[in-house]
């Protein structure tokens, strides 16, 4: 039965939650929220520890996969995206990262204007609860809570930190404050022991709201044109067709492959890619699907000397009883997702911001949660934040079910490469400090041998996986810039009544996690939308190192 609405999204992911909430804040409008998945209820995904469950399961997960990457040797990259309620958050590793101040002035300097850290940042305070309480960066009455799940308790966490500083770095006391700059401890989005995606945060406290509807299991086609208007959505819900009009809006917050897959979908794109996968060209768009961004990263790994680390856990008794603690307490090593210290670093002198990260995890292991090796060890996953290589994201043909051809074309750009150096040589000499000397055992990989250029970069086309980070591809911009989808109000340009909402809105990827930032863009967003204006932009300063021009630490 087709029904209308006034405001229609599609998509129920980090984005998607955030607005069905605001938007029905509003108790004179209707809004449709469509989500392809189902409950987020699980056990495996309210249960920290137990991320890499969903992560792995085609229930919760789209199940995309690259196309050989030409520069990872034709390795065809995981890429999951969540398909469930809460989308993406309900199935990631549950790291909080805003990103640094200056990831977002270059986004003002793109062409997002009104999108500067000044703009932003009151957005981010908005949307949080900080297990230490608000301050002039750190929010103390939003819907998204935020801690450091076990605070460090493994001994292993503070070494990686004491090593940071004993090699020049500082020590940040928040890197989603003042400092992102430096070694510190890791922030998760955990409530009570217990998974905070944008599903539990946000959309379960809205859904007794009578003008908010959502529907599972609704699998969208295309948005519906009159002419240059968006005026509803098609889905396919238990083997019918239905049309959802919406009187004011469409929303597409289906994430950076499924946003512009179904405006390519819609006819909306690059007309060469639209008329090769068979559909009409409603609106020749060439930035939609291009511009695709990730975050690229290795684990590097070390046998550890004493028997502290998570690698004892891993047996089927050991995971019993930390679930069945989890269950009756929600807590113990089941309430966390186990990266809980951290670093952003410089990877050389003049670079103004920190451009490598690090997770820090103490156990070496692979993201299916198994063991890497016997014995104990520890890892630290490190990549290049600010990639300058691009991919897209296009259609394949005019229907749904058929996943688009995905193409990140990671390291193609020599930087990138010469960056995956920096973060190898930089980590051995992290590692190398004092701090680890009563625990570092040898190198398991990349192993000892791999010093040279070459040797370097053989082994990272071999061992880099994404670390599920992709952006980019309907990129806010300005008007004169023909690769821009999307005016600074997420506006699809050339069209009325549609938006899209989501991290495919970025222009550049950030340095750092994606979850923070997309949840914030849809609380700007959201606001946008509503007609209200923004929150007062804030004068909050920001650490820069001050010799950043002629020093890397």
């Amino acid at each position: 039965m087709d029904q209308t609405f006034d405001y229609v999204i599609v998509g129920a992911g980090s984005a998607g939650c955030v607005l069905a909430n605001r938007l029905s804040e509003d108790e004179r409008v209707s809004v449709l929220l469509l989500e392809a998945g189902g409950s987020e209820r699980s056990i495996f995904i309210q249960m920290p520890t137990a991320l890499s469950i969903p992560m792995n399961m085609k229930r919760y997960n789209w199940g995309f996969e690259t196309e050989p990457e030409p520069y990872l040797n034709g390795r065809r990259i995981h890429c999951p995206r969540g398909k469930v309620l809460g989308g993406s958050s309900a199935i990631n590793g549950m790291v909080y990262v805003r990103g640094h101040a200056r990831d977002f002035d270059e986004w003002q300097a793109a062409g997002a204007a009104g999108w500067s850290y000044r703009d932003c940042l009151p957005y981010f305070r908005k949307a949080e609860t900080w297990m230490g309480g608000g301050d002039a960066y750190r929010g103390g009455e939003g819907p998204l809570y935020t801690c450091n799940g076990n605070e460090m308790r493994n001994p292993l966490y503070r070494a990686f930190i004491e090593a940071g500083k004993q090699a020049g770095y500082p020590e940040t006391a928040d890197y989603d404050g003042y400092q992102q700059e430096g070694f510190g401890a890791m922030h998760m989005t955990v409530k009570g022991g217990v998974r905070a995606s944008t599903a539990s945060a946000y959309l379960r406290p809205a859904l007794e709201r009578p003008n908010l509807t959502v529907v599972t299991g609704a699998l969208s086609e295309r948005v519906v044109l009159e002419g240059k208007r968006a005026v509803g959505v098609a889905y396919l819900k238990g083997g019918g067709r239905v049309t959802a009009k919406a009187a004011r809006e469409v929303i597409l917050a289906a994430g950076s492959i499924g946003s512009p897959q179904l405006l390519q979908l819609s006819g909306i794109g690059p007309g060469d890619v639209l008329r090769a996968a068979g559909v009409e060209v409603a609106h020749d768009l060439p930035g939609v699907g291009e511009n695709l961004r990730d975050h690229l990263e290795v684990y590097f790994q070390f046998r550890c000397t004493q028997p502290i680390t998570l690698n004892a856990k891993l047996n089927p008794w050991a995971k019993f009883l930390i679930g069945a603690r989890w269950i009756l307490f929600k807590d113990g090593l089941g309430a966390t997702n186990h990266f809980e210290s951290c670093a952003f670093i410089r990877s050389g002198a003049g670079v103004e911001w920190p451009d490598i990260q690090y997770h820090f995890l103490p156990a070496a292991m692979r993201y299916d949660g198994k063991a890497a090796f016997k014995g104990h060890g520890f890892q630290v996953h490190v990549g290049p934040n600010k990639p300058k290589s691009r991919g897209h994201v296009r259609i394949q043909s005019p229907e749904p079910r058929d996943k688009p051809r995905v193409l990140f074309n990671y390291l193609a750009h020599e930087d990138d490469r010469a960056g995956f150096r920096a973060c190898i040589r930089l980590t051995r000499e992290i590692i190398g400090q004092k701090a680890f000397d009563p625990y570092r055992g040898a190198e398991i990989q990349p192993g000892a041998g791999v010093t040279t250029d070459a040797a370097i970069d053989a082994w990272i086309r071999d061992n880099a996986e994404s670390a599920y980070h992709p952006s980019c591809t309907c990129k806010i911009g300005a008007a004169d810039d023909p690769m821009a989808v999307l005016d600074p109000e997420c506006r699809v340009r050339g069209l009325d009544a549609l938006r899209v909402v989501d991290s495919a809105v970025f222009p550049t990827i950030t340095n750092g996690n994606l979850n923070a930032p997309t949840i914030m863009l849809a609380e700007k967003a959201a606001d946008a939308i509503r007609g209200r204006a923004p929150l007062a932009p804030s004068n909050a300063p920001v650490y820069v190192a001050p010799d950043w021009q002629t020093k890397q630490r």
